[in-house]
């Protein structure tokens, strides 16, 4: 993930000093902003979530590692989201980015100031996509 958004943003995700391990461990750990990822599935599956993403949607773990994407968001707002995402996979990120998103619980929340990249390795080939939150605010 922070090697995609590093080559597709020009700025680390994670702090550039941190050898490879402590920087996987400080993402999921510490980072002071919610970071997740979904897989390529026809209808995609969150694969990665870090403890503040898992914190701020109400999912553990295994919750989150099995919940189709899409369902992050309420039905109303489902189609708004899949234009964003189509936008990411021409572009290949998109920054800025504010939407409402629903907890477990069925609380409604906005993320704000969002970024959202193609997750893809060195050859080319595409893993899924990513977001990093830096901000919500309860509705």
């Amino acid at each position: 993930m922070a090697d995609s958004y590093l080559r597709l943003l020009g700025r680390p995700l994670v702090p550039g000093d941190l050898p490879v391990g402590e920087a996987a461990q400080w993402l999921y750990e510490q980072a002071p902003f919610a970071v997740l990822a979904h897989n390529v599935a026809p209808d995609p599956v969150f694969m990665y979530a870090n403890k503040a993403a898992q914190q701020r949607f109400g999912y553990s773990w295994d919750e989150i590692t099995r919940l189709p994407s899409r369902l992050s968001a309420e039905a109303p707002n489902r189609e708004e989201r899949q234009r964003f995402l189509e936008r990411v996979q021409r572009l290949g990120y998109e920054t800025g980015y504010k939407g409402v998103r629903i907890t477990r619980s069925g609380q409604r929340f906005m993320i704000e100031e969002a970024t959202l990249w193609q997750l893809v390795d060195d050859e080319g080939n595409l893993h899924g996509q990513a977001v990093a939150i830096p901000r919500t605010s309860d509705i």
